[in-house]
Order: structure tokens, then sequence, then C-alpha cells
């Protein structure tokens, strides 16, 4: 089941109407506040934990419908954690996190049932876009989910990749498909640089804010090219997307 949230964005329901909801499991306070704070934004019921044996209490209590799991927690490893989730719930998703060049890890990880991994550093929206992908698959949410933002004559569908202005395909870069993607979930909302740059770049990246005013103007390029501008700039604000004026 979908709803369509008041930014336009589609929010993902439980087959009884209820908020998704995911445990979200990491010893490092800051990751599990900004991944909180990302998944809340999706309308979920977030619960967290910061060890294993805190993981494995947190799902019994919370019967999460996705879980992200760092593979390398204090108390035991991510692959202990997931066997023990998965006695007390054998389909529950699972998202690991693991280090950047941790190649042994994430074979390990899929090996052992894990369902899909990002590499630390990540960007909180690949994220949320891959556990929107786990929990559709997994029947959590009904299967026939909307993937398709839509504002104004711009339509971007979060499954194919695809994105069309008045019905003419328009090529973006994985970077120009997540700030867009972005833009899009909070149509007419002002966003700063520092919100962009959390959400669409990795969360402790170190480069300049100018580096989001350089992909705003590759993405007017593509989308405003030609038509009436839909990306717009509030001097000492931040961007928003809107319908073009006709």
């Amino acid at each position: 089941m979908t709803t369509t949230a008041p930014q336009g964005r589609t929010e993902l329901l439980r087959p009884d109407g209820g908020p998704v909801r995911v445990l979200v499991v990491d010893d490092e306070q800051s990751i599990t506040e900004l991944l909180s704070m990302a998944l809340r934004y999706e309308g979920w019921q977030i619960r967290s934990a910061g060890d294993g044996r805190g993981a494995v209490r947190a799902a019994r209590e919370f019967r999460p419908d996705a879980v992200v799991l760092d593979m390398m927690l204090p108390d035991m490893d991510g692959l202990s954690v997931l066997g023990r989730l998965r006695r007390e719930q054998q389909d529950v998703p699972v998202l690991f996190l693991t280090a950047k060049d941790a190649v042994e890890d994430r074979i390990a990880g899929l090996t052992a049932g894990g369902d899909d991994y990002v590499s630390k550093p990540f960007s909180l929206e690949e994220v949320v876009a891959r556990l929107r992908g786990l929990i559709r698959r997994s029947g959590a949410a009904d299967r026939r989910s909307e993937s398709l933002l839509v504002v104004g004559d711009l339509t971007l569908d979060e499954d194919s990749h695809d994105v069309t202005r008045a019905g003419v395909g328009i090529h973006l870069t994985a970077t120009e498909f997540e700030l867009l993607r972005y833009l899009m979930r909070n149509p007419r909302r002002v966003l700063s640089k520092a919100q962009i740059l959390d959400r669409v770049w990795s969360y402790d990246f170190g480069g300049q804010a100018n580096i989001v005013e350089l992909y705003i103007s590759y993405l007017r390029r593509k989308i405003d090219a030609g038509r009436e501008p839909m990306i717009h700039t509030r001097r000492g604000a931040g961007y928003l997307i809107k319908p073009a004026v006709s």
C-alpha cells in the first residue's frame, strides 16, 4: 500500500496501513541519528540499537520490516546478529553497512543471507532507496507500490531510474539522479546546501558547498533548457523545484 505525503513523495505502508518499521543498528551514535532522521522523514517508524544484544532485543519487541545492520559491533559481529534475527524473523530483509574496502565482509554478509549492502561513507539517499527496494520485494509493503515522483510535467521513476519531462526522456548521471530525486521529494520546499550535501553526498563528505551549485547547474541544463524553469534559487537560502508557470 502507498500514500502520497504532503510534500508529494510516495510513502510505503504496511499491508495493515501502518507505517513501515526499520531497525537501525550501529555503534556510532552520529550514524544512527542521521539514518534515523532520514528514515523518519520517509514516514517510517524507527528503532535503533548500538550493539548486537540490543539489536536482538529491539527486533524481538519492535518486529521490524527491515534492518540496517553494521558489520562491526562492539559485542558481536553483524553475521552473528543476522543469524539471531533470522531465527526470530526468517524473512526480514537486512541491509549491511560495511567499510569502504571490506570486500570480504560484503561477500560474507551476502553469502550468510544479507539482502544488500552499502559501503561507508554512504549517501543517505542511497540507503533510503535501497531500503525501499528491499521492503517492496519482501512484501512488507504492497508489491504494487508506486515508484513514480511527479512534479508538473517532470516524472522520475525510482525503480527504473527513467526521467522524463513532457514525455521526453532525460539522461542523468547517478549523482544528478539522486539530487533530482531529493528535490522532487520536496517540491516547493527550499533546501539548503547543507541539507543537500547531507542527503545526496556522503554524510561525512569533505568537499565544498560549491559542488551543490555545480550539480544544480548540470540539472538545469538538462531539465530546464529551452523550457520554462522548474529549478529555482533562493539567494542565501537554497534551491527548490516546482511546476513551471504555464
